[in-house]
C-alpha cells in the first residue's frame, strides 16, 4: 500500500516538473522578447534628449556624451521654433500626415459601412463571393499595390490618363507633379490616398458585416413595419447599435494612417517636392538614412503623444454605456 501510494506521489511530481518545464520553455523566448521590446523603447526614449548620431564617437556609457551631446528639450524647441531644414521637414512631415489621417477616415467609412449594408443584403448565394473579392485586396502586399497603381498612375501608358485623353482632356502626372492639386491638398497625396483606400477598405468592410449581423433582426423588422424604408432603417437602428464597432474601427483607421509607411516610400518617396512626405517616412529617413537617430527618437516621441491624444478623444466622444 505504502509502495503504490510512494509511486503515485512520485508519478504527481514527476507531472508537476514536466509541466513547469513546458511553462518555462514556453515563457522565456516571451520574456526575453518583451525585455528587448522595453530596452529599445527605453533607449529610444533616452536618446531624444541626444543629438546622437551612431557615426560619432561618444562618451563611454553607451556612446551617449562627447560627440554626441545631451541637449535637453532642444530636439523639441527645434521641432517648433527652428528654421534648420530637419525642423521645416518635420513641420510639414506632421502636417501631411495630419491631413492624410483626417482624409483617409470618413473616405474609408463613406465606402466600408454602406457596402457593408449592401453586402449584408444581398442573397446568401452570392454573399461569400462578393465578400472575398472586395477582401482580396487586403491580403496583397503594399509594395505590390503601390506598384500596382504606379503602373496605372504612368503619365504615358497608364489607363487612367488614357480615359482622360479619350474624353479630350489633359493628362495628369499624378505622382511627380508639385504643382497639381484638389482641395489645397497635391494630387501626388490624392492618389496615395486612393491607392490606401483600395486596399485597406476589405478590412473595415468585413468587421461591419459581422456587427451588423449581430443586430436583432426584430429590431429591424419592427421599423420596416412601422414605415421606415430600409435606408432609414440603416441610418436609424444599425448605425447607432454598431458604434462600439464603429470607434473600433475609426481608432485602428486612425492608428494605421497615423502609420502608414511602405506604399508611400514606394509610389512617391516624399515627392514631390515633400507633398506626400509622412512623419514616419521622416522619422525612417532621418535615423537610418542620415543616422541622426536622435532626431528621430524625438519625432517618434511626438508621434506617439498625437497618436495617443486622438485616441483617447475618439474613445471619449464615440464611446456608449450600453450594449444590446
Amino acid at each position: 500500500m505504502n509502495l503504490a501510494v510512494s509511486r503515485n506521489r512520485i508519478s504527481k511530481g514527476g507531472l508537476a516538473t514536466s509541466k513547469r518545464r513546458f511553462v518555462t520553455s514556453v515563457t522565456l523566448p516571451l520574456l526575453l522578447y518583451e525585455s528587448i521590446g522595453l530596452f529599445v523603447l527605453g533607449w529610444a526614449f533616452v536618446l531624444m534628449f541626444f543629438d546622437y548620431s551612431p557615426g560619432r564617437i561618444g562618451g563611454a556609457i553607451l556612446g551617449l556624451g562627447g560627440s554626441n551631446p545631451f541637449v535637453g528639450l532642444g530636439n523639441f524647441i527645434e521641432m517648433i521654433k527652428g528654421t534648420s531644414v530637419q525642423a521645416n521637414l518635420f513641420r510639414i512631415s506632421l502636417k501631411n500626415t495630419l491631413i492624410f489621417a483626417v482624409v483617409v477616415l470618413p473616405l474609408n467609412l463613406a465606402i466600408t459601412l454602406p457596402l457593408a449594408w449592401l453586402l449584408e443584403s444581398i442573397g446568401r448565394r452570392f454573399k461569400a463571393l462578393y465578400r472575398t473579392i472586395y477582401f482580396l485586396p487586403v491580403l496583397t502586399s503594399s509594395v505590390g499595390v503601390a506598384l500596382i497603381w504606379m503602373t496605372m498612375y504612368n503619365p504615358q501608358s497608364g489607363w487612367i490618363n488614357a480615359i482622360i485623353r479619350a474624353f479630350g482632356g489633359t493628362p495628369v502626372a499624378w505622382l511627380s507633379d508639385p504643382r497639381a492639386g484638389f482641395a489645397n491638398v497635391s494630387v501626388a497625396m490624392w492618389a496615395v490616398i486612393l491607392a490606401y483606400l483600395w486596399q485597406d477598405y476589405g478590412y473595415n468592410m468585413v468587421i461591419f458585416i459581422a456587427a451588423l449581423q449581430g443586430i436583432p433582426q426584430e429590431l429591424r423588422e419592427a421599423a420596416l413595419i412601422d414605415g421606415a424604408s430600409p435606408w432609414q432603417a440603416f441610418l436609424k437602428i444599425s448605425i447607432p447599435l454598431i458604434r462600439p464597432t464603429l470607434l473600433f474601427v475609426c481608432v485602428m483607421t486612425m492608428l494605421s494612417s497615423f502609420q502608414v509607411f511602405d506604399i508611400i516610400q514606394v509610389m512617391t518617396n516624399g515627392g514631390p517636392g515633400n507633398h506626400t512626405q509622412v512623419l514616419i517616412l521622416d522619422i525612417y529617413k532621418s535615423a537610418f538614412r542620415y543616422q541622426n537617430m536622435g532626431w528621430a527618437a524625438a519625432e517618434s516621441f511626438v508621434l506617439f503623444l498625437i497618436v495617443m491624444g486622438v485616441t483617447q478623444f475618439q474613445m471619449r466622444v464615440m464611446r456608449t454605456n450600453w450594449e444590446y
